[in-house]
């Protein structure tokens, strides 16, 4: 099946004009059954509470049915369960949709068609969910643009609500560019008006896409790619008097100009191109900064101190200079909305395991320090890390004396349980230059 997609994905790229009209009978018995190979097995159930082990138990049998049924058009998805998650450090709260295990396959099974058609029409200024991209490729085109090219402005951006704003007409119409296959347009309708049960009462979805829907990082991918990657680079970029560029990340996405002129037009341009989209800018996160080479010297000269900072990707980005050449350089730290968050984050964790062997604590939570340091671990940002390092040190430190009535160190004897048990040291692993 892998070849298939493969091919289908060559012939998309080889030719931009193609129109796919018969993908529906990919996904089929065998598609349906890697899809079930690869899904995580741990994670949380939906309305129905089957898991994929149950699932399996009568596999052969179940995607037989399954695949009958989409044949015939009889398959209808159950609705997602909804649930919130924390959404960063200022108490807000994201929506994610679990989808029911069968569901989970067909979404799997539809989005890998999705991908197979539109990842060689993707704009290469679009890093995210797509394959071999990712966050630290999005910072490393960012200061590309910032410390190669003529970058003086930022337009720092954020869209209201991306997910669950993405119309469902034109996202189907969007598609239908590219794959015109009634049977695929019916099945990516299904799944996106299947519904969410929320506190036990069935909610409609007649707009957005659920986030935890498997299909929905591509569907979302195509949203932008018209709506913005793909009129930024054939339509406004070429009425730039200056050099200008643009870094999409999912939803999150900077543009950087030389002009000050052009950036006050892409703002309103880019704000009337969503509007035809159904989507809006985020205007309290949303602003025009004064960014790079000169912008130190000219706010300098007229009395207005540093230049600005902008966050992008869980990074505070600000103007710097090289410790070794004295020239320009924009540098990046942990943001501190995120670090909060993460330390907030963290010190629950301890408090909840802290009644764990000292061996098994500190063994998982060096897992935990080794993800934070893969993702946060990029050039320029040491001292965030070591930040990071030395709180965890002392949230340890606190709640291993909150395991009994009795205190159970002092800093002398934590000093030496940290030798017996370490804590794994933060380092750089990913060179935004390499």
């Amino acid at each position: 099946m892998a070849t298939k997609l493969d091919r289908i994905e060559e012939m998309s790229a080889s030719n931009p004009k193609t129109v796919f009209t018969s993908l529906y009978h990919m996904i089929n018995e065998e598609l349906l059954r890697k899809c079930h190979k690869e899904m995580d097995g741990n994670k949380a159930t939906g309305v129905d509470s089957v898991t994929k082990a149950e699932y399996e138990e009568d596999l052969d049998a179940n995607l037989k049915v399954l695949v009958e049924r989409l044949k015939k058009k009889n398959y209808k998805p159950q609705p997602s369960l909804r649930v919130y998650i924390p959404k960063g450090s200022g108490g807000k709260l994201r929506p994610i949709g679990m989808a029911a295990y069968e569901d989970k396959l067909v979404q799997s099974a539809l989005g890998r068609v999705l991908m197979a058609v539109y990842e060689p029409k993707f704009h290469s200024s679009m890093y995210g969910f797509r394959p071999n991209r990712g966050q630290h490729d999005a910072l490393k085109e960012l200061a590309r643009l910032v410390e190669n090219g003529k970058t003086n402005y930022i337009v720092d951006a954020d869209i209201k609500g991306y997910f669950n704003s993405i119309v469902h007409e034109t996202a189907l119409e969007l598609i239908k560019f590219r794959l015109a296959d009634p049977n695929i347009l019916w099945l990516i309708k299904k799944t996106l008006t299947a519904g969410v049960v929320e506190d036990g009462k069935w909610q409609p979805t007649d707009i957005g896409t659920e986030q935890g829907n498997l299909a929905s990082p591509v569907i979302a991918n195509i949203y932008m790619h018209y709506a913005l990657a793909l009129w930024y680079e054939v339509k406004f970029k070429k009425t730039c008097r200056g050099e200008s560029g643009l870094v999409i990340y999912a939803d999150d996405f900077v543009a950087t100009f030389q002009y000050k002129e052009d950036a006050e037009r892409f703002l309103k341009a880019v704000a009337e191109r969503f509007a035809e989209f159904g989507l809006e800018l985020e205007q309290s996160k949303t602003r025009l900064v004064e960014f790079g080479r000169f912008a130190e010297e000219d706010r300098r000269k007229r009395g207005e101190g540093r230049p600005e900072t902008f966050d992008f990707l869980g990074f505070t980005h600000y103007c710097s200079k090289s410790n070794k050449t004295g020239k320009f350089r924009m540098k990046r730290k942990t943001s501190k909305k995120k670090l909060q968050a993460k330390m907030k984050e963290m010190n629950n964790w301890i408090r909840r395991n802290r009644h764990l062997r000292l061996k098994d604590l500190t063994d998982m939570l060096n897992v935990k320090l080794r993800g934070h340091y893969r993702y946060y671990g990029v050039t320029d940002n040491s001292e965030s890390m070591r930040n990071f390092y030395f709180e965890t040190q002392k949230m340890l430190f606190k709640w291993l004396n909150r395991r009994s009535q009795k205190r159970s160190y002092n800093w002398e004897e934590y000093d030496q349980l940290l030798k017996l048990f370490p804590l794994v040291r933060p380092r750089i692993y990913v060179n935004i230059y390499g």
